[in-house]
């Protein structure tokens, strides 16, 4: 738990915070460690790289599950995915792990007021009693179509703002991938969210309660539509393909996704490569809403300072997971790359200002204990699969784990400091169909697959043992 010094304490008493820390979870969807913090100076993310400069900044970071639903619902329980728990978007925890405490869940037992704002879980009536309030833009308002909030939010959220793509999502149930409106920040969904987030801070600064409240946001999610002034920051010219767009060497067939996320939207083909001009489209509106929503971090991250509530306040910024933008022919997520895997990590704790960075290799399920750990709470028995990160916040020159476990269906990948190994199952007997090895010493953004080369033998035969020892619970039918 966070331990204050005599000084530290004082300012506390004397500015009438709390003294147990509060939560702010900055949860972001689809974001690459692709930002400035991250030494990426193609990405302008002024406000994200700020909050960095006081935080720890994790270099090694993975989620367990390379798709949305499912990765939140393995962060927020504390649990690995198994063959047949945490497999696509459309996890619903309380159906699949109905038993476990969550996260909001643990800390609304220990007293604190728990606020859901925009996207955390992937559905949003899902373990709604987790928290004090579940709010996400519109999604509540009367509607005359009969439609439950859940169902109401579904045919909303791409948030279209020109006329001619409302039209076009009314007519045909989707519309472009990106669009570029002229629009103030405050106008998209991520935008009234983060109003609603910035009220609940002032309100909860007058509260006697601790808060765990979150800024769940959509984009970077597709459709990639922002506000102008955030394409504008990137002239066309600079954006550029990636140099790996091809299927890495010896990769088998099975490993290459077709990107079915980016084909539900208009005027993409239903197969086969987009063409130059809109991949350049596409990477340009995924680079304005990364500004986008690093400006609205920067408002969040402004009012959380000037109502002093940064003194008692654990901040926590999180993807779900990454995302390829064309690398390996593949838009989205849903492979076992390293590009859908990797996620960027700030923690930031109340009264500390100093800038470090770990190397450590950590990953999602250690979120919640590390959480846990910091406000002193008690954690679940025989639940949690993730270590807390305190170990390693109070030593960044720690290594980390040995191996962490990434599952993408019948993919199940152990990315250890220098090595990538997947092996992809059989769902009837389990035995393996194919596997890859990728030396990231060599080789970091995984353009040959060496698993069947000679001299690396005895690196596959080890990881595969580990992945059916240390990991068999996860790669067996329950």
């Amino acid at each position: 738990m966070v331990i204050l010094s005599c000084k530290e304490a004082k300012e506390v008493k004397e500015t009438n915070v709390i003294t147990k820390p509060n939560v702010l979870l900055l949860y972001m969807d689809d974001l690459r460690p692709e930002l400035g913090c991250y030494g990426k100076k193609q990405i302008i993310s002024p406000n994200i790289d700020a909050l960095a400069s006081t935080s720890l900044l994790f270099n090694n970071a993975y989620c367990n599950v390379p798709v949305c639903g499912a990765s939140r619902a393995s962060m927020i329980t504390g649990m690995y995915p198994t063959k047949n728990r945490f497999l696509n978007y459309n996890t619903f925890v309380e159906q699949e792990t109905p038993d476990a405490i969550t996260l909001p869940q643990l800390f609304k037992n220990n007293g604190y007021t728990t606020i859901s704002n925009g996207k955390v879980y992937h559905h949003l009536d899902d373990r709604e009693n987790d928290w004090d309030e579940v709010w996400r833009p519109y999604a509540f308002d009367a509607n005359d179509k009969g439609l439950s909030p859940t169902d109401y939010w579904q045919s909303l959220w791409r948030d279209y703002q020109l006329p001619e793509n409302i039209k076009l999502y009314q007519e045909t149930g989707t519309g472009p991938a990106y669009e570029m409106a002229d629009v103030s920040d405050s106008t998209y969904i991520d935008g009234l969210m983060t109003k609603k987030v910035i009220r609940d801070l002032k309100k909860l600064k007058k509260s006697n309660k601790p808060f765990f409240l979150t800024a769940g946001f959509i984009v970077n999610h597709l459709p990639f539509n922002a506000p102008k002034k955030y394409w504008d920051l990137y002239p066309q010219e600079s954006i550029k393909q990636p140099y790996n767009n091809f299927v890495p060497k010896n990769a088998p067939e099975m490993s290459v996704c077709n990107s079915p996320e980016l084909r539900q939207y208009l005027f993409i083909p239903e197969k086969g490569p987009v063409n130059d001009s809109v991949a350049k489209q596409l990477i340009h509106g995924y680079y304005a809403t990364v500004s986008y929503v690093d400006a609205l971090i920067g408002e969040i991250m402004g009012t959380l300072k000037s109502l002093e509530l940064d003194k008692n306040t654990v901040v926590i910024l999180v993807a779900d997971h990454g995302y390829n933008l064309q690398e390996h022919t593949e838009w989205a997520k849903f492979t076992n790359h390293n590009t859908s895997a990797k996620i960027p990590l700030l923690i930031k704790l109340p009264n500390k200002t100093k800038h470090a960075s770990t190397n450590a290799l950590v990953e999602l399920v250690d979120i919640y204990p590390t959480l846990a750990e910091l406000c002193g709470l008690t954690l679940p028995e025989d639940q949690l699969d993730g270590n807390s990160l305190v170990p390693i916040i109070n030593n960044p020159n720690l290594e980390g784990k040995e191996s962490v476990l990434i599952k993408r269906l019948n993919g199940y990948t152990l990315k250890t400091k220098r090595f990538a190994y997947t092996e992809y199952l059989n769902n009837k007997d389990n035995s393996m169909m194919a596997n890859m090895l990728f030396d990231h010493d060599i080789d970091p953004d995984e353009n040959i697959n060496v698993s069947q080369e000679p001299e690396y033998k005895e690196q596959v035969k080890t990881l595969s043992e580990l992945l059916h020892t240390k990991y068999n619970k996860n790669i067996q039918p329950e």
